[in-house]
């Protein structure tokens, strides 16, 4: 595996400094994540963008977990399922709903678990998912554009989960409590 450097201000190329203080201001730190896409500042910057883009969705805190999560799970992402259990947490989503979502378990209520599945369809499927499946998130109190969100999200976590998966990013501090192995 390919050696990725954790920039800091000082060591990131030019056009990432400010996006890594925009990081610190965001978070109070630079996050391993962000620290290893520094060396690519559009990446980096992407990142930022669909972040700020999903956290405005539609999409309540609880939702917003649930997509995350669920996508996060489903990659494997070592990294990231510890730090949105700590972005959950800041977030006060409920425990149950974390638990559920790392461990793979029903999820407190039908809604939420409508999201879960049209989430994993969407990603299972790379965008190809039958009428049924559609219907049934729309069926459960989802809109049409919160179909088109849940691909906001998952282009977010696309950046992120591969980006982890190629640099074995190393858990930050703050999240290294919340640790993760997806079972089986």
């Amino acid at each position: 595996m390919a050696k990725f450097t954790l920039h800091d201000q000082q060591s990131a190329p030019q056009e990432s400094q400010d996006l890594l203080d925009k990081s610190v201001k965001a978070f109070g730190m630079i996050p391993s994540l962000h620290a290893v896409m520094a060396e690519a500042p559009g990446l980096l910057e992407g990142y930022q963008r669909l972040h700020q883009l999903f956290l405005d969705s539609s999409f309540d805190d609880e939702e917003t977990t649930v997509v995350w999560q669920t996508i996060n799970v489903e990659h494997a992402c070592h990294y990231c399922v510890p730090a949105h259990t700590g972005i959950a947490k800041n977030m006060n989503v409920d425990d149950a709903i974390t638990e559920a979502l790392r461990n793979e378990t029903p999820l407190p209520t039908d809604r939420l678990e409508a999201l879960r599945d049209f989430t994993l369809a969407i990603v299972r499927g790379r965008g190809n998912v039958d009428d049924s499946t559609v219907a049934a998130f729309l069926e459960a109190g989802f809109t049409k554009r919160q179909v088109l969100e849940v691909i906001l999200g998952l282009a977010q976590k696309t950046m992120s989960n591969y980006t982890n998966h190629l640099a074995d990013t190393p858990i930050d501090k703050p999240f290294q409590k919340f640790e993760w192995h997806k079972a089986g």
